[in-house]
């Protein structure tokens, strides 16, 4: 069975908890790049990866880029967005589409 899972600082990724995903608060982006390895050997499909923290696994994202899972979603953490997940959405659509529609 598929999992869905949130990573990234503590105080953005609990209130997840309460959504009923499994949420992995990490501190450095060594625990988070062996964690986001070990979500993706265990059946993790989404996974939800602030945007601080993806800033930071950059090469560990591209990996998974064109893989079937685990769908990496980026999301703004309690400092805000920084649109890198925006400008990824549009890059995808672009791909999807052939065009610039957003």
């Amino acid at each position: 069975m598929y999992r869905i899972a949130v990573m990234g600082d503590k105080d953005s990724v609990l209130g997840f908890k309460a959504l009923g995903l499994e949420v992995y608060p990490v501190d450095d982006a060594q625990q988070a790049r062996s964690r986001l390895h070990a979500l993706a050997k265990e059946n993790c499909a989404i996974l939800y990866l602030t945007e601080q923290l993806a800033q930071q696994l950059q090469p560990e994202i591209a990996r998974y880029k064109d893989a079937l899972t685990p769908a990496i979603i980026l999301i703004p953490g309690k400092e805000g967005s920084l649109g890198i997940g925006m400008a990824n959405v549009k890059t995808a659509v672009e791909r999807a589409v052939g065009a610039d529609i957003l």
